[in-house]
């Protein structure tokens, strides 16, 4: 399916403020499951860009300012073609009697800052949270079943301030935004000894009224990816409780989530100055490609 995508990213401040350079994770990266035909990022007071790969092959565009405004818009435009999962629906390895997942030397040495523990868990409440869940479990599998578990027990909130809950805090209070489902379910995966990394990007409803989707599509999203033996990195998104699912548009990946930011910067002006922060997602099909 081809898909116009539009985010709009908008600052306001009390007055005018001189801009530092704000970092745009905006545009995918080609892949055998995702196209990108066509992308435009305008962005008002105008700015210089400068594009290049981050540490995890992601593009980004580092935009710098010349001038001052009290209002910052950014607004990237995408038409990009997904295609179906390459991961059969039926069958996921490895299956939950499996006791420990099992990479070759030569992925663990790439796979091993996905595999390393990055949300401290000091009293081993983590571990405790997993030792019930499994005691619990009658077959299937782990990774679905984690994700399923976390899309049942916790209750969906959107959040519109910036960062990500402790996994911890999002096990206590019960609620979080798609980033905190998704950053409790990567760290609670390492530590069942899979690789999972962060994915931020957006998701396209499934069906016209989006019946059955929990986290708003007209915002931008997040889920994890595990890297599987024989299957690769495979999507879970326990906010919807999918799996590799065609509606999961990824635009970048990352270790952790402040890695993974759509758009990250600073800004020089007085005490208060910062209004506040909108975003606005539209996702429609690309009319004439299908």
């Amino acid at each position: 399916m081809h898909l116009r995508i539009r985010h709009a990213t908008t600052y306001r401040y009390a007055a005018p403020v001189t801009f530092g350079p704000h970092r745009l994770m905006l545009r995918p990266r080609d892949s055998f499951d995702l196209r990108v035909i066509d992308t435009a990022i305008a962005i008002s007071p105008p700015a210089g860009l400068r594009w290049m790969h981050d540490a995890y092959g992601n593009p980004v565009a580092m935009a710098t300012f010349a001038g001052t405004s009290d209002t910052l818009e950014i607004v990237s435009e995408l038409v990009v073609q997904r295609f179906g999962s390459a991961l059969p629906r039926t069958k996921v390895e490895p299956d939950i009697e499996s006791s420990e997942i099992s990479y070759t030397p030569a992925e663990r040495a790439v796979l091993q800052p996905y595999l390393d523990l990055a949300a401290a868990d000091p009293d081993g409440a983590l571990d405790a949270w997993l030792l019930e869940f499994r005691a619990r479990l009658a077959g299937g599998h782990l990774l679905r079943a984690l994700a399923h578990e976390i899309y049942t027990g916790l209750s969906y909130a959107v959040r519109y301030d910036e960062g990500t809950q402790h996994p911890l805090d999002t096990l206590r209070m019960g609620a979080g935004s798609c980033r905190d489902y998704a950053w409790l379910f990567i760290e609670l995966a390492r530590r069942l000894g899979f690789a999972a990394r962060f994915v931020t990007g957006y998701i396209h409803d499934r069906s016209p009224d989006g019946q059955g989707m929990v986290s708003v599509a007209g915002l931008t999203h997040a889920w994890a990816e595990v890297f599987i033996p024989n299957d690769g990195w495979v999507e879970f998104d326990p906010t919807n409780d999918l799996v590799a699912d065609r509606q999961l548009l990824r635009v970048a990946v990352a270790r952790v989530p402040e890695d993974a930011s759509p758009v990250s910067g600073s800004y020089v002006g007085p005490a208060g100055a910062f209004l506040g922060l909108s975003v606005g997602v539209e996702i429609k099909p690309a009319e004439g490609l299908g």
